[in-house]
């Protein structure tokens, strides 16, 4: 491997990292990646890693390296780069009709670049509907505890993890936190939980008023406030609460979309009927940047009347939601997960995942919970079991660092919701292979025992 040490001091003088205190780097020099194939990474020095984050942040669906991928970004900028999104372009149309294929009762895409501004367009859309349609009364929009939609001052106007949003304050009006659904951490000790849960949501609206509530946000399956699953009975009775009091559904599929729960979306899982579902991260798997924010017919009928003023169309614009390499990366990895059969391998090695895990507690009394859907699952640490107290935070982080001194990156719920971020994260991409996971479990293992004895 050629010298890289120019790289590494320009990366350390120049570089703003996103998530990171750069005094550490007074110390110690950056993690700088070079080379990535399949399920592994090396870095400057030549180490070798397993990647069972997806880059660190639930995105590299289908692995590193894809040539084919690679080639069709390729080829279609050298054809045609940039359009704005005012007009239309093949690659464009094209992947919006198979996206919309995979989406029943689902009608038109709209395209941008990140998951925090698909989101921010539906919030948009949703406050745009309220002055056209209902004279600006329903204009409010749920969210809920431990769910996360962004980074934008908007989005995180819906940051059900307090952490991320603190100093960036203040926000603004109209955005409404409704109750977590972790059953792990139920607030109400009934038997049917899942429908009590939903029905928090219910009083929620009935304490602001059903006529100022125009939409509700949420993700399928809550990922960064801790790979919350939902309870029994939960969707089924949001999808009646919605329906009941006119409220937009806004599912959030940035991290569970394009397989990752071992479907298209994670809300299929759940036989959920959305207005609104937006997604970023593994549509085109990190080769190209794209999100869209995919809405049913009838949304979109609701910018096609013609007043006066002529302003009833969506006044927006995403600059970079007009560049081809998007949909051009999302159109292949759509063909690669098909051609490989990765929706059925997400299943069964998510089934892996999970009995590990559920093993690894018969060792490891700070294992309280497994959970998870397909390749996205979590375990939560507790210092105790009985009384469900949250591992100590350090100790949880002490447990990723030894795992990538084995060569294993995992994840956890870090800076997020205060008090628990006691959650371990595997996210691995979907060619997962069986010794893959044996090899992430076997890391946690081994950390378990020397970070918790």
């Amino acid at each position: 491997m050629n010298d890289l040490s120019p790289v590494i001091a320009a990366d350390k003088a120049h570089v703003w990292h996103h998530l990171s205190q750069h005094k550490q780097y007074e110390t110690i020099d950056p993690r700088v990646f070079v080379e990535g194939k399949g399920m592994r990474l090396w870095d400057a020095t030549g180490r070798e890693f397993l990647d069972a984050v997806s880059g660190g942040v639930w995105t590299v669906n289908v692995g590193y390296g894809r040539e084919s991928i690679a080639n069709a970004v390729r080829d279609q900028l050298v054809k045609l780069n940039y359009y704005a999104g005012a007009a239309g372009t093949v690659p464009g149309a094209t992947f919006a009709q198979r996206l919309i294929e995979k989406m029943p009762g689902m009608s038109r895409v709209y395209y941008s670049n990140s998951g925090s501004e698909a989101n921010e367009k539906v919030y948009k859309m949703v406050r745009q509907i309220a002055a056209r349609h209902y004279g600006g009364k329903k204009w409010k929009i749920l969210y809920r505890d431990r769910d996360y939609h962004g980074t934008t001052i908007g989005t995180l106007a819906t940051s059900g993890q307090d952490q991320r949003a603190m100093q960036y304050g203040p926000y603004p009006d109209g955005f409404v936190r409704v109750p977590h659904c972790l059953e792990y951490r139920k607030q109400w000790d009934v038997e049917n939980y899942g429908e009590r849960a939903a029905d928090a949501i219910e009083e929620v609206i009935l304490r602001e008023g059903p006529d100022t509530v125009g939409a509700i946000v949420l993700e399928p399956v809550t990922a960064g406030g801790g790979v919350i699953t939902p309870p029994e009975g939960y969707w089924q009775r949001v999808q009646e609460i919605c329906r009941k009091y006119d409220i937009l559904l806004h599912i959030d599929e940035v991290v569970c979309g394009v397989g990752r729960t071992g479907k298209w979306f994670g809300y299929q899982q759940y036989g959920i009927e959305p207005d609104f579902v937006t997604m970023a991260k593994g549509v085109a798997s990190g080769y190209a940047a794209i999100s869209c924010t995919v809405t049913t017919e009838r949304v979109f009928d609701m910018f096609k009347d013609a007043p006066e003023d002529g302003m009833s169309y969506f006044r927006d614009i995403s600059t970079f939601g007009g560049c081809t390499s998007g949909p051009a990366a999302a159109l292949e990895n759509m063909r690669v997960i098909e051609d490989e059969g990765l929706l059925d391998n997400c299943t069964l090695m998510g089934e892996r995942v999970i009995a590990n895990l559920i093993a690894l507690m018969e060792k490891h009394k700070v294992i309280g919970d497994v959970r998870g859907k397909g390749l996205f699952c979590g375990a939560e640490l507790v210092a105790d079991r009985l009384t469900k107290e949250p591992a100590d935070e350090k100790k949880v982080q002490a447990v990723v660092a030894d795992c990538l001194a084995q060569g294993v990156i995992i994840g956890a719920t870090n800076r997020s919701v205060p008090g628990f971020n006691n959650t371990l994260c595997l996210s691995p991409a979907l060619i997962a292979t069986a010794d893959d996971i044996d090899l992430m479990t076997n890391a946690i293992d081994a950390a378990l025992t020397r970070v918790f004895g």
